[in-house]
């Protein structure tokens, strides 16, 4: 199994900055991709941004410019710094993880941080 430890979630005035952080830990081998998601209240989960281990990343063209997603492989951690943040950004804030055995793909995720953006 794999845990992921989420971090950095809070409440930020429009216009500032946030950092989430989200470490995996457990059974963490072959860890391919890392990512972000989110849901806001009264609507569907959605993509924020994915990173593969190779360093490749997807972006929402929602967060596209003022998001940025990065890894460290060897921590096994992805991070989301969030500039610029809107009040359309507030939504609790789901780490993801992908992990391939050899045989098959398995899916993880955090419980979720909330992002609150409001004056």
């Amino acid at each position: 199994q794999v845990q992921l430890a989420e971090s950095g979630g809070g409440l930020v005035q429009p216009g500032g900055f946030l950092r989430l952080s989200c470490a995996a830990s457990g059974s963490i081998f072959a860890i391919t991709g890392m990512g972000w998601y989110r849901q806001a209240p009264g609507k569907q989960r959605e993509l924020v941004a994915t990173i593969t281990s190779g360093g490749s990343t997807n972006y929402a063209d929602s967060v596209k410019g003022r998001f940025t997603i990065s890894r460290d492989n060897a921590k096994n951690t992805v991070y989301l710094q969030m500039n610029s943040l809107k009040p359309e950004d507030t939504a609790v804030y789901y780490c993801n993880a992908d992990q391939f055995n050899g045989l098959r793909i398995r899916n993880y995720w955090g419980q979720g941080t909330q992002v609150t953006v409001s004056s």
